[in-house]
């Protein structure tokens, strides 16, 4: 009651203002009715503040948010519910859910009132164009009674997520050789089966167990070398996103690394869609599978969480990658590199692993003059040059590329980029 009294308008107030100089007045004339005057003036808002404190714990809500998921442009539709649980019905009822910045202004509803046990919905819905995960909530209700002498608000602290997932595009089907075959399918195998119990090598890597250990593959290849368990009738593929801020350029849903992670979210979509076990594997700590069906959904979210990082680098991606490393394909969506850095990427390059890399020339999203635009390109040309003499297909990628038009590249090689990235070569060192 002494919360629902500090909850008074300004009308409540002023009601009990002119009570008291009404009883005032009375007692000074001697006027009777004057004093029963005062007596309904101060009695009015005191009810108000009764009805409205015994509203205010009686309440109950419920919210629902469809789908709970969207990508970045989509919308979200968000359903309140909101249930009188007393036997008295409620006066005007102002609703605010409140959001986070990136969603939009903060939704006002009014419900004029509630009936005892009644029930009523309310729904709008909320767009982002940026990325990440949200809060929808908490709800603040403002409740008043029919006179407009009391006004109490309530918060419910509940909060529904609301995940902004990167843009999903779909891809052409292509065929990528290189990696473990599928059921049903005609894919090379990378790896020979000659029994229940044979095995592949690959070299040694820290914390592989010494019982793995292969000697007379040891013995012909002057390096260490452990089994790795055949598993020839699974499709493995692996997507690493290079989160390094210094490789990335631009602001916000244009820059080029977001269109990193939006490509990273569509091709992760697109091989689990055609039955592949995949791995998300960033430089800034992220390492997930997605084996299951519908598995794509914990990489979306993790790319819904990816932020570039200033301590990144390419020696700890080639680290973490190589840790856990099966095999099969692996697609890179790399920034800016320098030469010495492609060199490093040489390492993901096993026996029996394919590799791709869509390679972002992130000058291009910035307005650069003559000299520092050649001096950019040649840079660009001697990173992609790089990692395809090492054995790695290199799809260039500008600003205002599509990646459906870039994903057949992925198939047939880098033979015309490494065509322009010779000339690049050529050309920077003639003018040299």
């Amino acid at each position: 009651m002494r919360e629902a009294m500090r909850g008074l308008t300004t009308r409540g107030r002023s009601f009990l203002a002119a009570a008291v100089a009404a009883a005032i007045s009375a007692l000074i004339l001697g006027e009777k009715d004057l004093l029963r005057v005062a007596i309904l003036l101060g009695v009015l808002p005191l009810l108000a503040a009764l009805y409205v404190g015994r509203s205010r714990y009686k309440l109950a809500c419920s919210r629902s948010l469809e789908p709970h998921r969207v990508p970045v442009g989509a919308s979200s539709r968000v359903v309140l519910r909101l249930q009188n649980m007393s036997r008295l019905p409620t006066g005007t009822l102002l609703l605010e859910d409140r959001l986070p910045y990136a969603l939009g202004s903060r939704p006002r509803v009014v419900l004029e009132r509630l009936g005892a046990h009644q029930a009523s919905s309310v729904a709008y819905t909320v767009r982002a164009d940026v990325r990440g995960r949200y809060e929808v909530g908490p709800l603040v209700i403002r409740l008043t009674d029919p006179f407009g002498l009391c006004e109490l608000t309530r918060a419910f602290p509940s909060v529904d997520p609301l995940t902004v997932i990167p843009q999903v595009t779909p891809l052409p089907s292509v065929r990528l050789a290189g990696e473990y075959a599928g059921t049903g399918e005609s894919r090379a195998r990378s790896v020979a089966v000659h029994g229940e119990d044979d095995a592949a090598t690959r070299e040694y890597r820290r914390g592989d167990d010494l019982r793995r250990v292969h000697w007379k593959s040891t013995a012909r290849t002057g390096e260490l070398m452990v089994r790795r368990e055949e598993q020839p009738w699974e499709s493995r593929a692996t997507v690493v996103l290079d989160t390094r801020a210094f490789a990335h350029r631009g602001e916000g849903p244009t820059a080029s690394f977001e269109w990193a992670v939006s490509a990273a979210a569509s091709i992760a979509v697109h091989l689990r869609q055609a039955g592949y076990k995949l791995r998300l594997v960033t430089d800034s700590g992220i390492d997930a599978h997605a084996n299951d069906a519908g598995g794509e959904g914990l990489l979306l979210d993790h790319l819904a969480d990816v932020r570039l990082t200033q301590r990144g680098d390419v020696a700890t991606l080639v680290e973490r990658v190589r840790q856990r490393s099966d095999g099969g394909l692996v697609i890179a969506l790399l920034g800016t590199l320098t030469t010495a850095e492609a060199e490093l990427l040489t390492g993901l390059r096993s026996n029996g692993t394919t590799c791709v890399a869509f390679l972002v020339d992130s000058s291009t999203w910035l307005n650069l003059t003559p000299p520092a635009r050649a001096e950019a390109n040649h840079a660009h040309g001697a990173a992609a040059l790089g990692l395809m003499q090492s054995g790695w297909r290199v799809v260039g990628v500008e600003h205002g590329s599509k990646l459906p038009a870039l994903w057949p590249q992925a198939a047939r090689g880098s033979q015309g980029f490494a065509w322009r990235a010779v000339s690049a070569e050529t050309v920077a060192g003639g003018v040299r």
